[in-house]
């Protein structure tokens, strides 16, 4: 028996058994993780170079790429040095900051998202106050109050877990620290339901999020098709409809890995449900924001029409 003291490393999951599999998840990993990275970063890029995009939403939309970028960032690397390198070992104080700062991640863009219906519920219900409601100095402060609101999150969660004594091990199954994983190695009852009552008000804020992010879009739905231009309406659209996309993804699949019956838990159903909530949804929002995004699909091929220029010259 072992107890947090002690403890050095964790074991993460070995995604699998034979060498040729293991070769075969990095290079499954590292085509998601480059575009990833290349996608949130053309966006980011785009947002700042180009002067028409400085307005609230493209800055939230900024922060929001900024913020997969990290999220991403904190797991599939470590994951796929584990595969390549044939390792499954982190050290206690990686895990802690891969902890730390996954959550930090999630927290703030999660807060973000909400932000950013509010920001799509005055500009398409109240146009008139959208300068006034959404000002620069209103943007900064809510982009803040999301990071930081994330931060302080992050610090409450990573605190209290590695408080907690650890006395089964140090084996996690999954391919990254997951606070889910570790309570399962704790041997101290009061530590355990310390950490999994935050955890059930984290749970049952972010319902109460997503709650005010429906209703928001509800009404936003409702302006929208009372619309009479059929330009305006797709437009509308093209913007809220990816943003709920990514937000219900999220929800969903985070409430689900907390909140399933332990009856209908394994192995490779947890695997699943944390790829969904972990990567999927950074790796998908550069395609759904350029993909259904003009002014953004503009941007990008200007930088791609300069950075040709550049190369031929």
């Amino acid at each position: 028996m072992s107890n947090s003291s002690s403890i050095s490393e964790f074991l993460l999951l070995v995604l699998a058994d034979t060498r040729q599999l293991q070769l075969l998840h990095f290079w499954l990993f590292l085509p998601i993780y480059l575009a990833t990275f290349l996608g949130n970063s053309l966006i980011s890029t785009a947002i700042a170079c180009d002067h028409r995009l400085h307005t609230p939403m493209y800055f939230f939309l900024l922060n929001l790429a900024l913020l997969d970028l990290g999220c991403i960032s904190t797991t599939l690397p470590k994951a796929m040095a584990n595969a390549l390198w044939d390792i499954r070992v982190i050290s206690y104080t990686g895990c802690a900051a891969q902890v730390f700062f996954l959550l930090l991640f999630f927290g703030a863009e999660y807060s973000l998202l909400t932000v950013m219906s509010y920001d799509r519920f005055v500009a398409i219900c109240k146009p008139l106050h959208y300068g006034t409601l959404l000002g620069s100095r209103a943007c900064v402060t809510m982009a803040a109050a999301a990071w930081g609101t994330g931060v302080l999150y992050s610090l409450i969660h990573t605190v209290n877990t590695f408080s907690i004594p650890l006395c089964q091990g140090n084996v996690l199954n999954q391919f990254f620290c997951e606070i889910a994983q570790i309570l399962k190695l704790s041997c101290s009852q009061s530590g355990y339901l310390s950490e999994a009552g935050i955890i059930y008000f984290s749970l049952f804020l972010i319902f109460v999020c997503f709650v005010f992010i429906v209703l928001s879009y509800v009404q936003i739905f409702r302006a929208v098709l009372r619309m009479p231009s059929e330009h305006g309406r797709h437009k509308a659209f093209s913007t809220c409809l990816p943003h709920l996309a990514v937000v219900s993804l999220f929800v969903t699949t985070l409430l689900f890995a907390y909140l399933k019956p332990p009856f209908i838990s394994s192995p490779f159903l947890d695997l699943v449900v944390a790829i969904l909530y972990s990567v999927v949804p950074p790796a998908v929002n550069p395609l759904i924001y350029s993909m259904r995004n003009q002014e953004l699909k503009d941007a990008l091929r200007k930088i791609w029409e300069i950075l040709s220029y550049v190369r031929k010259h």
